[in-house]
Formats: structure tokens, C-alpha cells, sequence
């Protein structure tokens, strides 16, 4: 006989975990007694929320199934916007969310929480464990659909369960089954006639062009069409691709956004990119999805086709002209090397004494290892990771990019390099996204993590304020005080230090990624940097104007002297 914590913990080994992060007590005290005598590694977090972000950082990188473990009501809870975080970046993470004994339920008690009620809305799988003979039963579905739906599954478990002994008779295992997904033959046919037949064609890669760089950029020599990605599938689709033009969207490039809106054909591969603006409004769109719920839900499509991106291209290249013309390719090729210019030269400025944040990403790329690690906070972080670093088919990017949230950066990379020991790992975060969560950078001194912690620090929520600016309002209750956070960091027992000047950059950025264990750069950058956007509107221009018009009127001349000096006057 064995107790439920055993064969939970058995199963979720023989599923693939390796770690389970959380905090320990009262309900999950038995669970984490079975823990402590398996192979699985238990990681103790200062805060749920740090815990889930860590777990789905992990997972995102490896494939495979990390473990979250929280007690009853409070501990369970705090999970949540992390495990939201995970299961929108399709991280395959396993929530032990326990409740209260079953004999109290239902009665008001102390930290009673209906927890499957919250978790089903961020889950692929959200059950309570009824029976202790379940046990193995549900855990091994709970990681099989989180494994093969790239998802978070939750299993709620009553305190006083874990104790229970049972049989475990029926030996329920993981499946992990490989298959492969096209169109029928009647569609691609038909899709090759439209390919065929369009004259400007530009390819639009998303997540799901993750193991699909070779095949996609075979296309887009075959058609001679420009090869646009998504801000996910930066890390896919940027390198060795001479066919490559950029991003779109808000955070994207002039030839990346040109390409989807003077294309004839967007061939969407892969890509769920949600923001409806950024689609053409003339063009015919064909979409191919693994997943047939993405079909149509951005923007209407003129063909909806479910396939792995692989696959599908396989067996649609047989079936397409291969083309000769360039001219819309190359013209595009050629303004993307001018956005690239462009991009790399903001930042460059003649005064030591401002730091522009595009030059401290830059001076990351240059310095950083090939096969680095990179997280960004949400806000400006995540904009400099985007248009400032090199994709090489070795570096990996994790943004929060479709849940948004702050204070994701350095958590997420918490996972990430505790599941990879000597590689190295950079968190690039906002000064109001370290201190949201600042508890958690004693997990790396405890740990023994050797994770690169780099603070754009603006004393601002930099973003938030720029979307206030541009909208003509008055930035409001945006400001931070902010400690001296090299100095904090070596109190806690991280390595610390801080830039102030761009002539200290470099020297100081390779003294810190050199340090051994866990280490804090703190770099005073310019608050009044702008991300600029891949088209200004008219409209922007003149919210941007009413800004300063409102600035001026309110003392405040200086910041819109600044302001044009460091964004429009260079």
C-alpha cells in the first residue's frame, strides 16, 4: 500500500518532472514529505505567483512538464497570475492546488476556496481528486493533456487525502504520442491555385513555426516572398533567413508591417497574432492552424486550414510554381536593412552621460553568449529584447506576450536557469517590474542560482507613461522611488552594481556577467525614451502634441525639450 502523496509524486516523475516549486505547509505537508524522498527537486519560493512564472519559464524552454504545489485557500490562490502567464505561452506545468479536509467543506471554514472554479478558466485540464484510488488516474491525464496541449493542467486535492493509503493496482501511465497533421488533398490543391495565381505574397510565421525554420524559409525562397514573424516567433524565424523582413504589429518594423499591408496573398503560418489592425484590409488571407479554433478569430480569412506548419508545407511545395520575380521581395529586403540601421543607431547619442536604453540592449547582444537565455519584463524590456537582439538559432526569448502581465522577467528566468545549470541566463527587467516581486530575489541567494539580472532603471513605469503621452494626456502617478538596488542586492547576497554614465557600460556589463553566481546591474536609463511605432499616425502625432501643449501649460517645458531632443531630433 502506498499513501496518494507517493503515487502523485510517482507519477509525475515517471511523466518526465524534474522540479515542483512552491512553499510548503499545513495541507501539502504530507505531499512534500513524498517529495523529499523522490528524485523530484523542490525549490522554495518566497511567493506562489514567483513559483508558477518559474515553473512555466522552465517548461517553455524544455518541453517538459514542470510541478507547482500550494496549500489550501491563500497558498493556491497566489498562483494564479503566473499560472495565467504559463498556459498563454503554452508551457506544459502540472498545479497541485489543495483545499481544505473533506469533512469541512462546504461549511464557511477558514481558507475554504472553490479553487477549480478559478483554474479552469487558465487550464487544460482542471479536475478534483474524488477518491484516493484515483490518484494515478487523474495525475496521469492531468500531465498527458498539459504535455500534449502545451498547457497548464490543475488538479485540486483535499489536505487529508494525501495520507490515504491505496492499492495503486492499475498501472495508468503518461502517453506522448508523435503525429503528424495536414490538409486534405481537395484543400491544399486549392490552396496552391491561389498561391499560384497571387502576385505579391508575404509569409506571416507565429508559434507555430517553432521547429519549422528550414521548412518555412524553403518557402519563401521557392516564392520569392518576404518572411514577416510575429514577436513570438522572433527566436524561429529571424536567423539565417535572407528572406526575413521584420515584425509587425505596434512593437514591429516598417518592412515588417509594409509586407502584410501591400502583400496580395498573406499566407499566415503558425500565427495567432491577436491584434485585428495589423491585418490587410484588401488582401486574400489563408491561415494554417494545428489548433482549428485559431481559424478566422483574429481576422476574417478566405481559407482556414488545420496543419503542423511542417507538415502542411511538405506536402504543399509539389504543388506550387516556383517564382522569379523579386522586385517585391527585394524592395522590402532592402528597407529592412534600413530599419535595422535605424533601429541600431537610436541610442547613440554624443552625451556620456545619457543612457539610452536601446544602447544597453545593444550592448547585451554584443556581449552576451551565443546560446543565452533571455527573459523581459512587460513594458519597455520586453520592446528592446524584441528590436535589439540577435536571433542566432541558439538564443532563446520569453516575453509576456499574450497575458501581459509585470514582474514576469526575472521569476521566469528563475526556472529557466535552474533547469539549465551552466548556461547562461539574463533577465532584462523594468524598475517597476523588480520591485513588484523583489521577495523572490532571495530564492537565488538560497538556491544557488546563478541568474544575470539587468534593471532598466527609468524611476518610472516607462511604458504606462508613454501610453499616457501619446494619448495627449498628462503622465499621472507613474513616478517610482526606488532603492538603490545594486546596494540592496549585496545585502541579500547577489553581486551588485550601478551605471550611470554610457561610458561605464561595457566594462561594468562584462564585470557583471563574468561574476560566478547570481548578480544585479542596475542602469540609469533615459525616461523620456519613446518606442516608436512602425507607421505614425496623424493621430498620434497630434495626442503627442497635446501632451506637450498640456506639459508647457504646466511647468513642465523641460520634459518636452527633452522629449523631441531624444526622440524626433536626432
Amino acid at each position: 500500500m502506498k499513501t496518494v502523496s507517493e503515487v502523485i509524486v510517482d507519477t509525475l516523475v515517471k511523466a518526465g518532472a524534474k522540479r515542483c516549486y512552491g512553499i510548503v505547509g499545513d495541507t501539502i505537508n504530507h505531499f512534500t514529505s513524498a517529495v523529499r524522498t523522490s528524485s523530484l527537486e523542490w525549490i522554495h519560493v518566497r511567493h506562489e505567483e514567483v513559483g508558477a512564472f518559474a515553473a512555466g519559464g522552465e517548461s517553455y524552454l524544455s518541453g517538459e512538464l514542470s510541478i507547482c504545489a500550494g496549500t489550501a485557500g491563500p497558498g493556491s490562490l497566489h498562483f494564479i497570475n503566473g499560472i495565467f502567464e504559463s498556459h498563454r505561452n503554452g508551457a506544459p506545468v502540472l498545479l497541485v492546488a489543495t483545499c481544505i479536509d473533506r469533512a469541512e467543506q462546504g461549511l464557511g471554514y477558514p481558507q475554504d476556496v472553490d479553487q477549480r472554479k478559478l483554474y479552469e478558466q487558465c487550464s487544460v485540464f482542471c479536475e478534483v481528486l474524488a477518491d484516493p484510488n484515483q490518484a494515478r488516474r487523474i495525475f496521469s491525464q492531468a500531465a498527458q493533456t498539459a504535455l500534449n496541449h502545451r498547457g497548464v493542467a490543475v488538479v485540486v486535492v483535499s489536505g487529508d487525502m494525501f495520507k490515504t493509503k491505496v492499492k495503486d493496482s492499475v498501472p495508468w501511465s503518461v502517453h506522448r504520442p508523435q503525429w503528424l497533421t495536414r490538409p486534405s488533398d481537395q484543400e491544399l490543391d486549392a490552396l496552391a491555385e491561389k498561391i499560384n495565381q497571387a502576385k505579391n505574397i508575404t509569409i506571416y510565421g507565429g508559434i507555430g513555426c517553432r521547429n519549422a525554420h528550414e521548412a518555412v524559409v524553403k518557402l519563401g525562397q521557392h516564392l520569392a516572398a518576404p518572411i514577416v514573424h510575429t514577436t513570438k516567433s522572433k527566436e524561429f524565424l529571424e536567423y539565417d533567413n535572407p528572406y526575413n523582413v521584420g515584425m509587425n504589429g505596434i512593437l514591429g518594423n516598417p518592412a515588417g508591417y509594409r509586407a502584410v499591408q501591400t502583400c496580395d496573398l498573406l499566407l499566415c503560418l503558425g500565427n495567432d497574432f491577436a491584434y485585428t489592425q495589423f491585418y490587410p484590409e484588401k488582401a486574400t488571407i489563408i491561415q494554417v492552424d494545428i489548433e482549428p479554433s485559431h481559424l478566422g478569430r483574429r481576422t476574417p480569412v478566405d481559407m482556414g486550414l488545420v496543419g503542423d506548419v511542417n507538415t502542411t508545407i511538405e506536402a504543399l511545395m509539389p504543388k506550387l510554381k516556383s517564382r522569379t520575380d523579386k522586385n517585391f521581395l527585394d524592395d522590402l529586403c532592402e528597407r529592412y536593412q534600413k530599419d535595422l540601421e535605424q533601429m541600431q543607431g537610436r541610442g547613440h547619442e554624443p552625451d556620456p552621460k545619457l543612457i539610452h536604453p536601446q544602447f544597453v540592449a545593444q550592448t547585451l547582444d554584443k556581449l552576451a553568449d551565443e546560446d543565452t537565455a533571455f527573459t523581459a519584463d512587460g513594458g519597455s524590456p520586453m520592446v528592446w529584447l524584441l528590436r535589439q537582439l540577435r536571433a542566432n538559432g541558439k538564443r532563446s526569448f520569453l516575453t509576456s506576450l499574450s497575458h501581459g502581465t509585470m514582474a514576469n522577467a526575472y521569476p521566469q528566468a528563475l526556472g529557466m536557469a535552474k533547469a539549465n545549470p551552466g548556461r547562461q541566463v539574463i533577465a532584462m527587467c523594468g524598475d517597476g517590474g523588480m520591485t513588484m516581486l523583489m521577495g523572490d530575489l532571495l530564492t537565488l541567494v538560497q538556491e544557488k542560482i546563478p541568474l544575470k539580472l539587468l534593471v532598466f532603471n527609468n524611476h518610472s513605469l516607462g511604458f504606462v507613461e508613454m501610453e499616457q503621452r501619446i494619448e495627449g494626456l498628462l503622465d499621472s502617478f507613474t513616478g517610482l522611488k526606488n532603492p538603490d538596488f545594486s546596494r540592496m542586492a549585496e545585502v541579500i547576497g547577489i553581486t551588485g552594481e550601478t551605471v550611470k554614465e554610457a561610458g561605464e557600460l561595457e566594462a561594468a556589463m562584462k564585470r557583471w556577467l563574468a561574476v560566478k553566481g547570481p548578480a544585479l546591474l542596475d542602469v540609469t536609463v533615459n525616461r523620456l525614451e519613446l518606442v516608436m511605432p512602425p507607421e505614425v499616425t496623424a493621430q498620434q502625432v497630434s495626442s503627442t502634441a497635446l501632451f506637450g501643449l498640456k506639459a508647457i501649460l504646466n511647468g513642465r517645458a523641460d520634459e518636452v525639450v527633452d522629449l523631441l531632443k531624444d526622440n524626433f531630433l536626432k
